[in-house]
């Protein structure tokens, strides 16, 4: 396991592509200089032991030392010692729409990306729950399974898009079926499962999908993301809107919010309904009614002691500078009996 300090430095790397440019820019200009002043054949003669490779090698070495240098400023740190805590939390699983229909524009800036920072703002409200995360389409497919890693979560949620499924359509019920095998511990007392959806339900499996979360003590909570006034959806290229999805008709097709859909399953599924317009106030439910939850005990295990290792990358950014010094740009004379960079073919 490791950690990165000071994500930001990693924008130094940003300074490499430039000087890869500047150095090719040189090159060029350099090369249409000594044309003008005399032909390939004079400037050997004027400069024999010249090399071109090692310009270049210079230059790679210059770059990796800026690379590990870099590397030392965000300071990667490796976990070195693992205890096992003992937590007390709510297990839950949130079940993401990710249909078509979700990236209608009837609530900002879309619905998926909606949902994502709901979801991304009850993780931040989180103690010491364990969290798993489902994509559902016209299928479900697990994202995370049950864990107590923030970080890793809400870096899978962030990877979510209304793409990443071949099969379209939303079943309900296979975003339950498969949460419930989420739940694999006899000794859970709280089970939650949290679906965010617009409510679109293309199977007729829902309710008896819910009956049998309800039988194994899943309580089902539904967060409506979307108006009741709907909106079209987009069809964007390059970015840009290019038109809307239209029916067989050609008439430019409007998903709404169904919310009837949502209580009902909130409602058989012994959970609530809860309206996604709002994010502060999504927070403040979703806080209040997992704090009215028994809390069972579990334990996890965990990284407690970090080691810097910054001066790693350090000492390898002092040794190639000083390779870059020591390395003249003229040929080496026993390399070049060897021929190893074919110099005497190419006359560098």
């Amino acid at each position: 396991m490791y950690q990165l300090d000071e994500k930001i430095y990693f924008y130094v790397l940003g300074i490499i592509p430039f000087l890869v440019v500047l150095f090719i820019g040189y090159r060029i200009w350099q090369r249409q200089t000594q044309k003008r002043f005399a032909d390939a054949e004079t400037l050997n003669k004027l400069s024999p032991n010249k090399s071109t490779f090692k310009s270049s090698l210079k230059l790679v070495l210059i770059l990796l030392a800026i690379s590990c240098l870099a590397i030392a400023l965000v300071n990667p740190k490796i976990g070195t010692k693992m205890e096992t805590v003992k937590r007390e939390g709510v297990d839950i699983v949130f079940a993401i729409d990710v249909s078509k229909s979700m990236i209608a524009e009837d609530i900002a800036p879309n619905r998926i990306e909606k949902a994502k920072r709901l979801v991304s703002e009850i993780i931040n409200n989180l103690a010491s729950d364990r969290i798993g995360i489902i994509a559902y389409a016209g299928q479900a497919h697990p994202q995370l399974p049950i864990t107590t890693d923030y970080s890793a979560a809400k870096m899978f949620l962030q990877s979510m898009n209304t793409d990443m499924m071949s099969s379209q359509g939303t079943a309900i019920n296979e975003a339950i079926e498969l949460a419930t095998t989420y739940f694999d511990d006899q000794d859970q007392t709280n089970r939650v499962l949290f679906l965010v959806s617009d409510g679109e339900d293309h199977s007729n499996a829902t309710k008896d999908a819910v009956e049998e979360a309800s039988a194994e003590g899943i309580k089902i909570f539904t967060i409506g993301i979307g108006t009741a006034k709907g909106g079209p959806m987009p069809i964007r290229v390059n970015g840009v809107v290019d038109s809307y999805k239209k029916d067989n008709n050609g008439d430019v097709v409007i998903t709404k919010l169904n919310e009837p859909v949502l209580r009902a399953i909130a409602r058989e599924g012994d959970g609530e309904y809860i309206d996604g317009t709002n994010t502060t106030a999504v927070i403040e439910q979703v806080t209040d009614l997992l704090s009215q939850m028994d809390k069972t005990e579990f334990e996890s295990k965990q990284f407690a002691d970090f080691k810097d290792q910054f001066q790693w990358f350090i000492a390898a950014a002092i040794l190639l500078l000083f390779l870059d010094i020591f390395l003249l740009e003229r040929k080496t004379v026993w390399i070049q009996k060897l021929n190893l960079f074919n110099e005497k073919r190419y006359d560098q």
